[in-house]
């Protein structure tokens, strides 16, 4: 498969996923702000907690 061929079919699976694509309503929207908004919190005092015992062990 040369360039010319997989840029085609790049632009094909594009247009494809773009037929097939939604925009969110307002319940699930909200619902993937939830979710992202936990894991943002999450990952966060995970580094916090890291960062507290790398200070109180010394490093």
């Amino acid at each position: 498969m040369n360039v010319q061929e997989s840029f085609d079919k790049f632009i094909k699976d594009s247009k494809r996923v773009l037929k097939v694509s939604r925009k969110p309503d307002a319940k699930e929207y909200r619902e993937l702000a939830k979710v992202v908004s936990i894991g943002v919190l999450i990952i966060g005092v995970i580094g916090f907690v890291i960062v507290l015992l790398g200070s109180l062990i010394g490093i």
